[in-house]
């Protein structure tokens, strides 16, 4: 039945059927960037055995082709523009900004209101009926363990007073680790010339105007979902193809033209945790993400490196073809490749699970999103997830909204 909230959300520019939505909220439209290095690198997925599919979030998600994008006329087709704007003229919500929640308060076991400070003014806003928590992976747990719900242990060592003792509430962490196998370009076909400022403003000059050019898309729009050996059931690995060169998180501009494939597993097995730095609502939790603790994750990744290489190196690529720069023609050897994944791999922002749902000890909410053993709460992101999906995270948490917003109306 949930795939129907799926649905819902989206009018997919290829048109309603089985699987995607064609009256939904948020516009969701088939890229059509025709960035020559696109074109070579679908191409070279075909030449290393890999199939083309038309529509990875359709019937099959395993091939490679031109993904989906939030980007409607130029801009990205965001929650807040289509699901919060058209709301806040409404008589029922209220908007505030400059705030932040310091505490959920708790009567007994029974959610009654927050404290909040609203602009350098400490506030509570009691609840009518329920709470429902949105802060993400990282901020829902903290907040729950800095009112006290959490691991009892956790939260007397803080000095929080115990509201309601739950094992799984930060734990459970998981994220997509990805490992970027750049190359030279030996074609200007890239992102580097915006590099330069006067272009830089003469595109972003461009987009203002008429909301069009290199700013009107995103360029992460090539890809596709494959098997890392044929044993696996379900494709375990996801690519993204970049047009240019992305160093510390973007934080650095490249010094060339090149492009680069992301690889990650999809299904990793390591966990990791958030835990409170203390019971000061304003300090950052800890954040301990266990990348590669498990040997099976490191095993996996070292064969998505491989299977990108193979792609890169087919014929439709040769004519863009430059040196590799990572991880390089030198690293060839499981232990080379692993010192390159380890130095080099970044998160793809996908955290999720750390409050999740289920019926086992470590379960922190049930199939209603109400948390286990509390009253008048409930959770509704991406850490109630049990585990991380098979992809980007953006359509099933906003699933999740959706599904969250059917239960609370019944």
């Amino acid at each position: 039945m949930f795939y129907l909230f799926f649905k819902k959300i989206e009018t997919w520019s290829g048109g309603e059927n089985n699987y995607r939505g064609g009256k939904g909220i948020l516009p969701v439209n088939q890229s059509n960037n025709k960035n020559p290095l696109f074109k070579a690198f679908l191409d070279s997925a075909k030449e290393a055995g890999h199939k083309i599919n038309s529509d990875m979030n359709g019937e099959d998600q395993e091939g490679f082709g031109m993904y989906d994008v939030t980007i409607h006329k130029g801009e990205r087709a965001s929650a807040s523009k289509y699901y919060l704007k058209p709301a806040k003229s409404r008589e029922n919500l209220k908007v505030f900004a400059e705030s932040f929640v310091e505490k959920i308060i708790f009567d007994g076991k029974k959610a009654i209101g927050i404290q909040v400070k609203i602009k350098n003014e400490t506030k509570t806003i009691y609840a009518n009926k329920e709470i429902i928590l949105s802060g993400g992976s990282i901020n829902s747990p903290q907040l729950l363990m800095l009112s006290g719900v959490g691991p009892s242990n956790h939260l007397k060592e803080k000095g929080i007073e115990v509201i309601h003792d739950s094992k799984g509430v930060g734990k459970n962490l998981q994220d997509h680790l990805e490992t970027y196998i750049q190359q030279e370009c030996k074609t200007p076909d890239t992102l580097y010339s915006y590099v330069n400022k006067f272009n830089m403003v003469k595109v972003g000059i461009q987009w203002f105007l008429n909301k069009s050019g290199p700013c009107s898309t995103s360029f992460l729009e090539a890809g596709g979902f494959c098997k890392s050996s044929p044993d696996k059931k379900y494709p375990n690995i996801q690519f993204h193809f970049f047009p240019a060169f992305v160093i510390d998180h973007g934080l650095v501009d490249p010094d060339r033209h090149g492009y680069q494939l992301h690889a990650s597993l999809n299904q990793p097995k390591s966990r990791g945790e958030i835990t409170l730095k203390s019971s000061n609502p304003y300090d950052y939790p800890k954040i301990q993400f266990n990348y590669l603790e498990d040997g099976y994750d490191l095993k996996e990744t070292i064969k998505c490196v491989r299977v990108a290489r193979k792609i890169l190196c087919q014929n439709s690529m040769k004519p863009f073809a430059g040196k590799e720069i990572g991880p390089g023609d030198n690293a060839n050897s499981d232990e080379e490749i692993e010192e390159y994944v380890r130095s080099k791999a970044e998160t793809a922002y996908h955290p999720s699970c750390t409050l999740k749902m289920g019926i086992d000890d470590m379960a922190v909410v049930d199939e209603k999103l109400k948390i286990h053993g509390l009253q008048n709460i409930r959770v509704a992101d991406a850490s109630v997830m049990p585990e991380i999906t098979s992809g980007n995270l953006n359509a099933p948490t906003l699933m999740i909204g959706e599904r969250a917003a059917d239960f609370i109306l019944n």
